[in-house]
């Protein structure tokens, strides 16, 4: 009996596929990419066992079991770029996480008009634009003689310029508000598209009441739009050791190298620059562990908070 509902949940299956063709092959070459390109390499992953060198194959290599990652524990360098990392991030969540859903806020609050379509426009501009375009204006911006300086120096709060990219104790505030600046607009396309679903009626009904406009905001607009703010938070928590890696390469240099060397950086310069491919992959390896980690917690933790549905 088992074996004849199998048979025909399979004969179900094999006739809603053939129905389905047309569609599954659509699918099919997003699936051999992700065979050839996501799951494959995955392979790779085994040097951070090993002692690989380009004079070896994966397979020819030294096995050294552990031996990488105990190495990782000691190194103080690598701990200096985690430190950094997370010391980035943090910021970036602070602000990074926050501000588009004000700024999506705002913009949501204005009639269509001119002014709410250039504003949009406007804020998702520098996601456009290349950490290359935007390192070098914002290199030209911090120098000596640069925009911050000249500003600063007409407000009377300091008296000669000097360039603010080589002090290591603000490379932090450089790089996570800039990074704001440059994803702020961007990240407010989801919030917008949350918010452009909500009934109408529900903000009639609270001017109706006297709610004031942060009331409406506080009580309506963000309580519907919960699950991308908490979807949103998941994928920006599972990103805390993933800084941008185009953007530290752009900014550093060797002042601000001390607070500007985060892991991404240090297992490019150590994996690519000085060729230790087992030790750069046991580094990799270990942080994508961790950020699986922080999003099983961070799921967990939207899930209670968002009344126990799953996102």
């Amino acid at each position: 009996m088992q074996k004849e509902s199998v048979g025909i949940r399979l004969k179900n299956w094999g006739s809603e596929f053939r129905r389905q063709i047309p569609l599954q092959s659509m699918v099919l070459p997003a699936i051999v990419f992700m065979i050839i390109f996501n799951y494959i390499p995955i392979y790779g992953l085994s040097i951070a066992f090993k002692n690989y060198t380009v004079t070896s194959t994966i397979k020819t290599a030294k096995w050294v079991a552990m031996k990488n990652f105990e190495i990782i524990l000691t190194d103080k360098y690598f701990w200096a770029s985690v430190k950094n990392t997370l010391g980035i991030s943090l910021l970036k969540l602070a602000f990074g996480f926050t501000i588009p859903i004000i700024l999506a806020v705002m913009i949501y609050s204005v009639k269509d008009g001119p002014f709410k379509r250039i504003t949009q426009t406007i804020s998702y501009l520098p996601h456009f634009l290349s950490w290359i375009v935007l390192g070098g204006m914002i290199i030209s911006w911090m120098s000596t003689t640069g925009m911050f300086n000249q500003i600063l120096i007409s407000l009377g709060i300091i008296k000669e310029g000097t360039n603010i990219l080589l002090d290591a104790d603000k490379y932090w505030w450089i790089a996570s508000l800039s990074d704001v600046w440059k994803e702020a607009g961007w990240g407010t396309i989801l919030y917008l598209a949350a918010m452009a679903g909500i009934d109408p009626t529900y903000y009639e009904a609270a001017n109706i009441d006297g709610a004031t406009r942060l009331r409406q905001t506080w009580s309506i607009t963000l309580p519907l739009i919960r699950n991308i703010i908490g979807l949103n938070f998941i994928l920006t928590i599972s990103g805390l050791l993933g800084s941008n890696l185009d953007q530290t390469l752009v900014l550093m240099n060797t002042q601000n190298q001390p607070t500007a060397e985060v892991i991404n950086s240090y297992v490019y310069r150590i994996g690519l620059a000085q060729g230790d491919f087992s030790y750069a992959t046991a580094a990799g390896l270990g942080v994508s562990i961790v950020s699986v980690i922080l999003l099983v917690i961070a799921n967990s933790l939207t899930t209670k908070l968002n009344d126990e549905s799953v996102l």
